[in-house]
């Protein structure tokens, strides 16, 4: 029977071939845009460590005064200062953590004919790589005691590696950043989370990921080039060594809620010990965000992505709107036929099963056209010069929602006129025939 009805409906689409067009055209439009926005909004809201994210927390202690803090500053923003941070750090009172900063250095090739070159990357401690699991092609990261050592070895990224040593084996061989040699001890396979989680959230969010990654008290030592905020309510000293400059980003692994719960305890401790030493002058409130939490509360997805997005399914509500219209008049038109119909016996669920399947292949075809729109978006979308342009592909999983919301918008579009027209009454028509 449904077969029957797929053919009834192709015939019936065929008698009026403007007004298809025009539904599938509309079903279309309002389709691509939105799945354009839907995708893009997709991949950027992914989990950028599937399998890990729910282990690994920012923790948020506030050593900031109570006065003198712009409007716009009373959130923090997850930085600490230097004794802070490696205070925490040699504690050791999470299952790992590890201390951060951005940086970028000239790379000045030593073993090919290239000219130097600025490359992002970041300043590390040791169990950065276990923590977030980084993908290693060959080698691996340094230790606890390569930090205390300050030893100058490097871990690259591939595509680094592939630009500086191309297909030759790196592990031993000697890089220059800036002014200092480092031994390379490893290299990680093409490794680049989106978005750069482990970062302060700025443009550099997506895109290409960072290509070099050094000791982060070896970069401290020979006071290479730090890129970021830096959040100061006082004077004097090295900026970077001192109580009241917050710098560093700072992340812990705890493999399950009691440590979790134990690790917040942690942090109010110290935040008492502080205050007791004349800091910390804030009431006492210490924070840990998971890793999906802290990308929310630091807005990772611009704010105009949703307004287009919204503007997109505002689009698509308008379509499906004139689809309802054109619809009923379609149904309408055809009582006569309909009314004959449920004289020989046809009951209203058959006509309505038979204008729903209607529906459908108005969707379906308005969903192929809709694909193709998506994809020219995505391509206008790629083109632009932001960091998540090139993130902007359509799966497979969004492939196939793309006909799914097309044939359900088109079946909520037919399910007005379609009981409308079930609802005629066969008599008064057969009457007029």
């Amino acid at each position: 029977m449904l077969g029957y009805y797929f053919v009834l409906a192709l015939y019936s689409l065929k008698r009026n071939r403007v007004m298809t067009a025009l539904m599938i055209l509309a079903i279309g439009l309002g389709i691509g845009a939105s799945m354009t926005m839907i995708t893009v909004l997709h991949v950027m809201s992914g989990d950028p460590l599937p399998g890990r994210s729910a282990q690994l927390f920012v923790p948020l202690i506030d050593p900031r005064p109570v006065s003198g803090i712009k409007p716009k500053d009373t959130t923090p923003d997850g930085n600490m200062t230097w004794p802070d941070a490696m205070y925490l750090l040699h504690a050791a009172r999470a299952d790992r953590q590890a201390a951060m900063a951005a940086g970028a250095l000239p790379v000045r090739p030593t073993e090919n004919a290239l000219h130097p070159f600025f490359e992002f990357g970041h300043y590390v401690t040791a169990d950065f790589f276990l923590m977030f699991g980084t993908p290693f092609h060959a080698g691996g990261g340094w230790t606890a005691q390569n930090d205390a050592e300050r030893a100058r070895v490097v871990v690259l990224n591939a595509e680094l590696n592939r630009k500086l040593f191309g297909t030759a084996p790196s592990i031993g061989k000697t890089v220059r950043l800036k002014n200092t040699d480092f031994r390379v001890i490893g290299v990680l396979d093409d490794w680049r989370p989106q978005p750069t989680f482990y970062a302060q959230i700025d443009d550099r969010a997506f895109g290409r990921g960072d290509q070099f990654f050094l000791p982060l008290e070896t970069a401290q030592e020979l006071k290479l080039d730090f890129n970021g905020r830096m959040t100061c309510w006082g004077s004097g000293g090295d900026a970077r060594t001192s109580d009241h400059c917050a710098w560093l980003q700072f992340w812990v692994q705890l493999d399950n809620p009691v440590n979790a719960y134990a690790y917040r305890h942690f942090l109010a401790d110290y935040w008492h010990d502080q205050q007791a030493h004349g800091r910390f002058p804030r009431p006492v409130n210490p924070q840990l965000y998971g890793l999906l939490d802290w990308l929310t509360v630091q807005h990772v997805i611009p704010e105009d992505l949703r307004l287009q997005l919204w503007l997109a399914l505002g689009f698509l509500f308008v379509c499906m709107v004139n689809i309802v219209g054109l619809l009923l008049a379609k149904f309408l038109r055809r009582t006569g036929e309909i009314s004959v119909r449920r004289a020989l016996g046809a009951r209203r669920r058959d006509i309505f099963m038979q204008l729903g399947i209607e529906s459908s292949v108005i969707g379906l075809a308005g969903g192929v056209l809709g694909l193709v729109i998506a994809e020219l978006g995505l391509w206008s979308v790629r083109q632009r010069p932001d960091g998540y342009a090139q993130l902007a592909q359509m799966d497979m999983a969004m492939l196939l929602e793309t006909f799914a919301l097309a044939v359900v918008a088109s079946l909520l579009a037919g399910l007005l006129p379609a009981w409308r027209a079930c609802n005629v009454t066969p008599a008064l028509q057969l009457k007029t025939q």
